[in-house]
């Protein structure tokens, strides 16, 4: 009987349980609509790990199992300093809970372009919480823990002077069964007092409500929030988001960030090509991976192949040396190959060409990275080759960063996308990898037959950055290789 205070106490006590996914649209578009589950979002320091999924109000047939699906769900991890994205799982379903595929994915980072999927998503899961709701819960929290604790310790004790026979018999005058009573009540009620104080002492939610919106709180959040590198100079401390380095960050199992210590992957030397595979874990497809980018185009089959659809629109632009190539973002464009649109993630440069044309390697090439919905990848490569000078290049150039990962944003220039592209849109196409690590594979290659002119100036400009900066050529292992006609 005396138990039962103690078992209703602990009763009272909040049990934790996995939370299923509470989905809030964050965004609807003709024909779909995309949602994030907020229960999924991990936070350590500036990465994130989300849930997000888009809803689509037609079926599409998925191309490696037949079936059909309206629903993507992704878990992705999100740099909210870098502004990058990496989607490391993805679920397709035919309804709420009909799986059609699941797969894991070893992409890299890519950068989250204004308007897109991820960048609605990245917005949501990168708005820093309120200090004061987030004291609140952690000292509420560690409060409740120590009052279960307590209740824990008194209970054990109960059960253990329960099970010892009792000392006071009747013929004791009543005394020893009167004395006893009160000697173990009141010391329960004391401990419980106690352990109530304590919890009390530990966590008083009411403080940090009432101090969160002095001038002394706030300071932290504001520089944490600095994730906004890309939109503004650099303020009092230029260094830190050097440091992203982007592909280089590595997400532990627990998801803290973790700058590797070993050689930094490049074109030369110890990082070079020949050892990617070696570098990390991650970049093993670089050295096991059969359909591997760049390649010799040749011997292809030609046939009509469908045209691409652009709808490239000018904006302005972001362009950054991040330490392997000058990289380029713009504003909303992308292309639509076989019904699925693709949107213009960035576009960056190799000298010379990583790919061949029947053995002949280019001066230069650009490729135009794009990504779907799915999250697969599509990337159109514009060969370049010495000639008259090139106005849109010229553009770049003009802008060109004065050093390595400081972004410029010119804020009066404006480039079209498609004036990179050549007056002739035949293409070959085959399916490949990411010419840099991890190596993915599973990307379709669409390359520009014919190539666009570059004067030399602007090939040596390149060249002070970047003299050799392409992946050697890979082994073709039987691919199909299309040429259109």
């Amino acid at each position: 009987m005396r138990l039962a205070p103690i078992a209703i106490l602990l009763a009272g006590l909040p049990l934790s349980a996995a939370a299923a996914p509470t989905w809030q649209t964050i965004s609807s578009e003709p024909g779909k609509r995309i949602e994030l589950d907020r229960t999924s979002i991990k936070r350590e320091g500036n990465v994130v790990q989300a849930q997000g999924r888009v809803v689509l109000e037609k079926e599409l047939i998925d191309g490696k199992s037949g079936a059909g699906y309206r629903v993507i769900e992704a878990i992705t991890r999100y740099d909210c300093t870098g502004r990058n994205a990496n989607t490391i799982k993805r679920i397709y379903k035919k309804n709420e809970s009909e799986v059609v595929r699941e797969e894991e994915t070893k992409g890299a980072e890519l950068p989250v372009r204004s308007g897109t999927l991820d960048d609605k998503v990245l917005r949501e899961v990168c708005r820093p919480p309120k200090d004061s709701q987030a004291e609140i819960a952690q000292k509420a929290n560690e409060a409740a823990t120590q009052l279960k604790a307590a209740n824990d310790a008194l209970l054990k004790k109960e059960m253990a002077k329960a099970e010892k026979p009792p000392v006071v018999k009747a013929a004791d005058s009543g005394h020893g069964e009167q004395s006893a009573i009160p000697s173990i009540r009141p010391n329960l009620k004391a401990q419980m007092e106690a352990a109530k104080e304590s919890a009390k002492e530990a966590a008083p939610p009411p403080a940090p409500a009432k101090e969160a919106p002095s001038p002394a709180k706030p300071k932290p959040s504001m520089v944490v929030v600095k994730t906004s590198a890309y939109d503004a100079p650099p303020a009092p401390k230029p260094k830190k988001p050097a440091k992203q380095e982007g592909y280089m960050l590595e997400v532990s199992p627990s998801g803290a960030v973790v700058q590797h210590a070993h050689t930094h992957w490049g074109y030369e030397g110890a990082g070079g090509p020949e050892n990617w595979a070696n570098l990390d874990p991650k970049n093993k497809v670089c050295a096991t991976g059969e359909r591997q980018s760049p390649i010799d185009i040749k011997d292809g089959i030609k046939v009509d192949l469908e045209p691409i659809q652009f709808s490239y629109r000018p904006s302005n632009f972001r362009i950054i040396d991040n330490g392997h190539t000058l990289q380029v973002s713009v504003g909303e464009s992308a292309i639509t190959l076989t019904g699925k649109t693709y949107e213009l993630v960035q576009f960056h440069f190799h000298r010379p060409s990583e790919e061949k044309i029947n053995g002949q390697r280019f001066d230069m090439v650009a490729h135009l990275v794009h990504k779907a919905d799915d999250g697969s990848l599509a990337v159109i490569a514009v060969l370049m080759e010495r000639g008259s000078e090139n106005p849109f290049i010229q553009t770049l150039w003009n802008n060109m960063p004065l050093e390595k990962n400081q972004p410029v944003s010119p804020p009066t220039v404006v480039i079209d996308p498609a004036n990179l592209l050549p007056a002739s849109r035949n293409y070959y196409t085959y399916m490949g990898s990411l010419t840099t690590p991890p190596c993915s594979e599973g990307v379709l290659w669409l390359v520009m037959k014919q190539p666009v002119q570059v004067s030399q100036d602007q090939i040596n400009i390149f060249s002070r950055l970047y003299r050799n900066n392409a992946r050697p050529i890979q082994q073709t292992s039987g691919r199909l290789i299309k040429e259109g006609r």
